[in-house]
């Protein structure tokens, strides 16, 4: 029978091994084996390795084993029994005293004297665990007491709009390091030079086609002047980006294409071309806008 100790070398060993393939194999932020699934196969053979191990010293143990003589082989099976009481003596030692009960053995000491059809009770003490937890739950209930009841705390209302507001908080802290929720609602310009340079080639790859390098305009209109056909500013450059242009005749809808941060970085990229001089800037298209906003 295999031994309680191999079964943790086993263990101990695969986890060994999965900890070297993680730290070796090169998988980004993702776990190797979700990146690589060649690891499972690692991983396999390493077990099959160790397995082929322990059933190799398992026959070595039982053919020394056969080698002994009848009474060295009965000293050798009560010194390994005596070895796995001992192993689990201590468990066994803890469990007792949480429980805190008779043995079975010594049950007839606290046996009560009625009896129901021949069904006697023993008189056990209530586990220790047990107790102490009841007496954890009356300190609580004093210290609640007191607290909340005498010196008035906080009430639930007050705890819960200030759960509110730490929410909203931790909301709107979230949403600037997740720039792929932005929509046409919560996008606001971006000005940071890292945002503006993927901005320009997102621009560069899509948009030169059409609007020119310089943003001068071709087939689409000029973006460095002050007319806009469907509205100026971070917002609206945003939509028409998402959405597309005029039907049947302006761009098309960019949003099945580019993500959203990448729609807000381009848009504000675009902002940043207002006011510089191309080489052949198209004839003015639309109106002139205004930011609502600026007036205020």
């Amino acid at each position: 029978m295999r031994s309680t100790a191999s079964y943790i070398r086993i263990i101990a060993f695969l986890f060994l091994a999965y900890l070297l393939i993680e730290i070796t194999v090169e998988s980004g932020e993702q776990s190797a084996f979700i990146a690589q699934p060649i690891t499972w196969l690692v991983l396999g053979m390493v077990l099959l390795f160790i397995v082929a191990i322990e059933i190799s010293l398992e026959a070595l143990r039982s053919i020394l084993f056969r080698s002994l003589k009848p009474d060295a082989q009965e000293r050798y099976i009560l010194a390994e029994k005596a070895k796995k009481e001992k192993q689990f003596k201590w468990i066994k030692n803890i469990y007792l005293k949480l429980l805190d009960s008779k043995p079975v053995e010594s049950e007839e000491e606290i046996i009560l004297d009625h009896n129901y059809d021949g069904i006697k009770e023993l008189d056990n003490n209530l586990p220790p665990w047990w107790i102490y937890m009841f007496y954890a739950t009356i300190i609580f209930g004093v210290v609640y007491l007191v607290r909340f009841h005498v010196f008035n705390d906080y009430t639930q209302a007050e705890e819960y709009e200030t759960e509110v507001a730490e929410a909203k908080i931790a909301i709107e802290k979230y949403k600037k390091t997740a720039k792929d929720l932005v929509d046409v609602n919560t996008v606001t310009l971006l000005t940071d030079a890292s945002d503006i340079s993927a901005g320009k080639a997102v621009y560069t790859t899509n948009c030169v086609a059409c609007h020119k390098a310089d943003g001068g305009g071709g087939i689409g209109p000029n973006l460095t002047d002050e007319y806009w056909i469907l509205g100026g500013g971070i917002k609206n450059v945003f939509r028409t980006i998402s959405e597309g242009g005029r039907d049947g005749k302006g761009m098309v809808a960019w949003k099945q294409t580019l993500k959203p941060v990448e729609m807000a970085q381009v848009a504000s990229y675009i902002i940043t071309l207002g006011g510089t001089t191309p080489a052949e800037p198209k004839e003015a298209q639309g109106e002139i806008w205004t930011d609502p906003d600026a007036q205020k």
